[in-house]
This record gives structure tokens, sequence and C-alpha cells, in this order.
């Protein structure tokens, strides 16, 4: 969280696995492998199709490389396809596919069209979306689906486990029902298009819908492909009154209710922190 120092130091960050900036795809596939009939193997015919991974948290313009790479299309190729895409999208994202190409392994024929595997992806996000307990959890949380979705991809964005996902979720949760503001560092990192673990105060008070330091309430769209995991924990936030979170180290994030219980936790990230720097 944001303690805004007198020291003016960069505040650190609540949580994070930074997937974007460890892209090394074989220690960040978390997703689950999806078959895909259009494009489904035959005997002796592997060598025309290629494997495409789509880690759990990653961005539509990470996606769209990811595609242009596995079909060797040149840069940019995929991202031009959405205007003839058609693609399946609920009414609130107006034509945008973050958060719905969902993150999984497709094996996809090499001359496929981009069209036709963003078509497939979030055909897949829409049928695991669309679980009964997804429209009960909405509007339990008085949100849309659209809105679980974007909030999922904030959890996913900001915790590595399961465990810390579903307290993170209910950080929010808690946060959004006392009209305090969410200061997720991962939407403003979304807005900077950057992977950071740092967040500075200037940082804080840029102007954009995403910079949710400023704006109440949720961005106005998902932030990362979430996944399954990520999606359980907002329909099922472990309860809590937490109001504030931070990785003190890896694999000690600490959530704490009261300000002056996080500012101790974010003291002993800073010691942690300088004492791990290397001198100057």
């Amino acid at each position: 969280m944001h303690t805004n120092t007198p020291s003016g130091k960069q505040t650190p960050r609540r949580t994070r696995r930074r997937r974007a900036t460890l892209v090394a795809i074989g220690a960040v596939v978390a997703a689950t492998a999806v078959a895909v009939p259009l494009l489904m193997l035959q005997r002796n015919e592997e060598n025309r199709y290629v494997s495409l991974v789509i880690p759990e948290g990653w961005r539509a313009g990470q996606i769209y490389r990811a595609v242009d790479k596995a079909l060797d299309l040149p840069p940019g190729s995929t991202m031009k396809s959405l205007v003839k895409a058609h693609l399946p999208l609920p009414a609130a994202a107006q034509g945008n596919p973050e958060g719905y190409l969902f993150p999984a392994t497709y094996p996809i024929r090499r001359k496929a069209s981009p069209e036709s595997v963003l078509r497939y992806m979030v055909d897949t996000a829409n049928k695991r979306f669309s679980l009964g307990s997804l429209t009960a959890g909405a509007q339990r949380n008085a949100m849309s689906g659209y809105q679980t979705v974007t909030m999922a991809s904030i959890v996913q964005s900001e915790a590595a486990t399961g465990e810390d996902m579903r307290k993170v979720a209910r950080v929010i949760l808690n946060r959004m029902e006392r009209d305090m503001p969410l200061q997720m560092d991962a939407t403003l990192n979304y807005a900077k298009d950057r992977f950071t673990l740092d967040t500075s105060v200037a940082d804080t008070k840029i102007d954009s819908p995403y910079n949710t330091y400023r704006h109440m309430g949720l961005p106005p769209t998902p932030i990362a492909s979430p996944g399954t995991e990520a999606l359980r924990a907002v329909l099922n936030p472990t309860p809590g009154d937490w109001l504030y979170f931070v990785t003190v180290k890896p694999g000690d994030t600490r959530f704490s209710a009261t300000y002056e219980e996080h500012l101790r936790n974010v003291a002993e990230f800073n010691r942690l922190r300088a004492g791990s720097s290397p001198s100057s």
C-alpha cells in the first residue's frame, strides 16, 4: 500500500509474482492445458502444429506477440486482426479482449489465422467464466460478471499463491465496502505499460482511469488474463478484516487491518531490502 512517508522513498508493492518480467514460460505456466477441438491433433501430423503457451497473468499485448511468434507472423499482425475477429465478448468490454484471452496451452495449426486463435481463447474464457458460481458470486459482491473478471485480474496480478489470492480478494472487497480507493500497484503498472516492484509517490498521481489511488472502485477493464484460481479467490475470499498487505520477503506477505500495523510491515520490508541492496 502507498505509505506516503515523509522520506519520499518509493513505496513497496503489496505483493507480486511478476510473471511478465519472468517470462521464462516453463517456469510460470500453471494454466490448464486446453484441447482445441477445431485444431485437434491427428496421428503423424505433429509437425503441422505448434504449442501456444499463455501463462496466467499475461496482458493482451503479450498474448498478441506470442500469437504472432507462434504463427510466424510479422509483429503487430494479431493485434491488427482484432478488427475482423468479431470476438464474443461481453457488451461491457466494448470490444477489448483484455481479461478474456484465457491462459492455457493451445496446440494450434501453423497456418491458423490469428482471428481464429483469439476467438477460441475468448470462447474458452466464456466457458470457464460462465460457471454457475460466477453469477452467484458476482451478485453476492454486488458486481457484474465483467467486474468480477476485472477483480480477478487484479488478484492474479497481485498475488502468487491461492491462499494469498483469497486474502487479496478480501482486501479489495473490504476497501470497496468502506469506500476506500483500492490503491493497487498492479493497476498503475498497467496504466504505465510496465512491470515493476516499486511505486513512487509521483506514480500515484498520474491521470489515468487505471490509477486506483485517485479513482474509486475497479478499473474500467481487466488488467490481465486471470486463471481459474484467481476467479475462485474472488468468488470465495478468505474471511477477514484486512485493508492492507505487503510482501515483506518472498513467501511472506503480511495482511493487516490497521494502517499502523501496515506501516510496521512496510518498515520491515524497507529494512530487509536495504540490507540486501548492494552498497553504493
